[in-house]
């Protein structure tokens, strides 16, 4: 026999204004399960969460729980008002706290590496985030409710992390952006979708393909339903011997059946994220040569060298305050090293979308945000009104014109790339943009960045992301050390081999890490006169191509070409293709020789 549940919701509604976003939900969490709680950004997950914790917002509907249970949250943005010291924010979750020196209090902050006698209010997001896990976790609650629990920690606090709730023997229900997180962990799937929540009592990974077949079996039905409605319509139009006999019972039918089909919410659309494009930067971006940084006696990078080529699809990870940030400046020319060299491509045009949203005023609307009091917004090139580029993102009408600190993190989050995004850019430096991101919103921005024509530099915690996108990961050790690994995270751990520490850990010496690469023999002394001659004329070959094309792609802009001159249309067609596969050929044979000079100038 099944353990009665610890928590149970029973016809929860809630509505938002004329929104619904709780439709009479029925839910049980029972002792020691292990549930994901998953759905789109909006959906209301953190509002049902509010309700299973107590808070009395429901509309209607009946909450239960077991006497004598004990409830813990962690709420996306921890409150610390009333709280002096960390040590004092951490033990209050504690009913019999034996005060500031509780045994408990201490062991725990010494796991998440916290001084307990610093003021809250001045931790960073990471260590904010670690304070608000140590106080849920020091009660040892029945039920955990976490809300984003791996937003702004570091990959071994993350780790770290895994393995306590690994061990829990209580119940937990968590919400997060992070696949990997909620694969390793969660046994059982509650699916928060158009107000209803299903059950997939199974683990994460089996999500996805159930979730589809839902969807397209409902498609399927209301297909079915649409052309019922569409023959009975036909029929009360145009049958005269129904008018005469009215036929009452069938014309209620009708309206029975256009009431089911109003009442069939069908799923919200898929974010259309496109990232806007500019001239081509050069083959080559960024050349980092020997770089070192400082910041008073603490060394952030010592002594490393990269290459960085257009379209590739670099990874920068490490603990917070590694130094991963600071690398990235140096690495788009903001901030000089103290020694070494870091040369720019070409033509260089990057957008940066920044992991603070330093970019949206809460005050402002997320009308005025993308468009300044204009109808319009300049996306890729093109003069957009700015409601349909909002759509497109999966902004209802109405949010338009309310303020942006209304919005829910992830609804901030698509704001700001749909901000940054309209940019024209042949570059994209992202610093943790998957924060508060739902799971499609996560798979279209990948494909986004995927078929974008330029370089992304990202920085992230986000494994599964990591490991969808980048061509190579840059790891920062937090003592100086950064070291490059082809491929995403799971390639960077078959090579240096798993790791779990807690933030604040010291990271593994030198000599636990697999050899540097030794250097490439050196060539001839010089490269010779022609080899030289075409390093100075293969530029100007790439760079007469590139107006050629521009030249052909403005003529085919035309749109009577091909009916005036068909011929015409199909040798421009034809040039396009063959001056690109030039300059891909001219490109490669500059690059080779570029890297070639280097090493003998080295």
């Amino acid at each position: 026999m099944a353990d009665p549940p610890l928590l149970a919701l029973s016809d929860i509604r809630f509505h938002l204004g004329d929104q619904t976003i709780l439709a009479g939900v029925d839910l049980g969490i029972a002792p020691g399960e292990r549930l994901s709680l998953v759905g789109r950004n909006g959906a209301g997950k953190s509002t049902l969460l509010r309700i299973l914790a107590g808070a009395p917002i429901a509309d209607s509907g009946e909450r239960f729980a077991q006497p004598g249970a004990t409830v813990a949250t962690l709420p996306q943005e921890p409150d610390f008002t009333g709280h002096a010291t960390v040590a004092d924010y951490v033990g209050s979750a504690l009913t019999d706290s034996l005060g500031p020196d509780d045994y408990r209090v201490a062991a725990i902050l010494d796991d998440m590496k916290l001084a307990g006698d610093r003021d809250p209010t001045t931790l960073s997001g990471g260590e904010a985030r670690r304070a608000a896990l140590a106080r849920v976790l020091i009660a040892e609650p029945d039920v955990m409710l976490l809300d984003e629990p791996t937003n702004h920690l570091d990959l071994p606090t993350i780790e770290w992390l895994e393995e306590k709730l690994s061990k829990w023997r209580g119940a937990y229900v968590l919400v997060s952006h992070d696949r990997r997180f909620l694969t390793n962990l969660t046994r059982a799937v509650l699916w928060l979708d158009r107000g209803i929540v299903r059950r997939l009592d199974k683990g994460y990974g089996e999500f996805e393909a159930w979730s589809t077949d839902i969807l397209e079996r409902e498609a399927t039905e209301r297909h079915k339903l649409d052309r019922l409605i569409e023959r009975e319509t036909e029929w009360a139009g145009k049958s005269i011997r129904a008018r005469r006999t009215r036929n009452e019972g069938r014309l209620r039918a009708l309206a029975a059946l256009r009431q089911q089909r109003s009442q069939q919410i069908g799923p919200v659309g898929r974010a259309t994220i496109e990232a806007g494009s500019a001239e081509a930067s050069g083959a080559l971006v960024v050349t980092a040569r020997n770089i070192t940084k400082r910041w008073g006696d603490k060394v952030i990078v010592q002594d490393f060298s990269t290459r960085i080529f257009r379209k590739n699809r670099i990874g920068l990870i490490g603990p917070n305050g590694a130094g991963k940030t600071t690398l990235l400046k140096m690495l788009m020319g903001e901030l000089e090293p103290d020694s070494g060299t870091v040369k720019l491509g070409a033509n260089l045009m990057p957008v940066v979308i920044d992991q603070r949203r330093i970019g949206l005023d809460p005050d402002k609307t997320p009308w005025d945000t993308l468009a300044d009091r204009n109808d319009h917004v300049l996306v890729r090139g093109h003069l957009t009104h700015v409601m349909t580029y909002l759509r497109e993102y999966l902004f209802r009408d109405e949010q338009a014109r309310q303020p942006v600190r209304t919005l829910s993190g992830g609804e901030r989050n698509r704001l700001l790339l749909a901000k940054a995004l309209a940019a024209p850019s042949n570059m994209i430096v992202l610093d943790e943009p998957t924060n508060d991101l739902d799971a499609d919103t996560l798979d279209l921005l990948q494909e986004a960045l995927d078929d974008y024509d330029g370089t992304v530099l990202l920085v992230s915690h986000d494994r599964d992301f990591l490991d969808r996108l980048v061509t190579s990961t840059i790891v920062l050790e937090g003592d100086g050390t950064a070291t490059e690994y082809a491929g995403g995270y799971s390639d960077y751990v078959a090579q240096r081999g798993p790791r779990v520490e807690p933030t604040g850990v010291t990271p593994s010496r030198a000599k636990d890490k697999p050899p540097a690469p030794k250097p490439a023999a050196p060539g001839k002394a010089r490269l010779g006169y022609k080899r030289e001659r075409a390093l100075v004329e293969l530029p100007k070959k790439i760079e007469a191509l590139q107006a050629e094309i521009a030249t052909l792609q403005q003529a085919l802009a035309d749109p009577d070409l091909y009916r005036r001159d068909p011929k015409s249309f199909q040798a421009k067609t034809n040039r396009i293709g063959t001056a690109q596969a030039e300059i891909d050929a001219a490109e490669t044979e500059w690059l080779e020789l570029e890297m070639l000079r280097e090493e003998l100038n080295s």
